[in-house]
């Protein structure tokens, strides 16, 4: 039998491991950004949080008795890789990035909620503090990138008309 606090360490890990995908994914998507700034900046920002979310996370996974999963870490780190690389040969990969971190971030903010609810389930008042710390942060980067796509679409539209202009980055 599985308790609630197996559960709770195991899906600290697994958010662990979606943190560092996600530090992996932000941070190749910054380096290549050139044309769109406010998306760089925001990003980049977004970057520095999802690093502070990991040492987090494993400060809860330590305070519980647990340490983090390599192996997670390692195949989320993976599989931002692929998606890197798979972006960096499209000649929309401004909208396509865009799109995957909007998605992914929903995805966050549902395991954050789950989270919390676990947590709270234990009696763990440190990590429901520390999930709802960075479910607000997973919240307000969605809500960004969800109200500037239209902005982004249009910017890429325009530079992708004028064969001076890299639209792609």
């Amino acid at each position: 039998m599985t308790t609630k606090e197996d559960r709770l360490l195991q899906w600290l890990r697994d958010a662990h491991a979606m943190e560092k995908q996600a530090e992996a994914m932000l941070s190749a998507q910054a380096s290549r950004i050139v044309s769109y700034p406010e998306l760089k900046q925001k990003i980049e920002e977004h970057l520095a949080e999802t690093k502070r979310q990991a040492d987090m996370l494993q400060s809860c996974i330590e305070r519980r008795g647990g340490d983090t999963s390599t192996l997670k870490d390692l195949m989320g780190r993976f599989a931002a890789m692929g998606q890197g690389l798979g972006g960096a040969v499209m000649d929309d990969e401004v909208i396509k990035g865009s799109m995957a971190s909007y998605t992914f971030e929903h995805m966050e903010i549902a395991a954050y909620e789950v989270l919390i609810a676990t947590a709270e389930a234990c009696g763990d008042v440190e990590t429901v503090a520390v999930c709802q710390r960075i479910l607000n942060e997973e919240t307000a980067m969605a809500t960004w990138l969800g109200e500037n796509l239209g902005a982004v679409t249009q910017k890429f539209l325009s530079l992708d008309e004028r064969e001076d202009a890299s639209a792609k980055r």
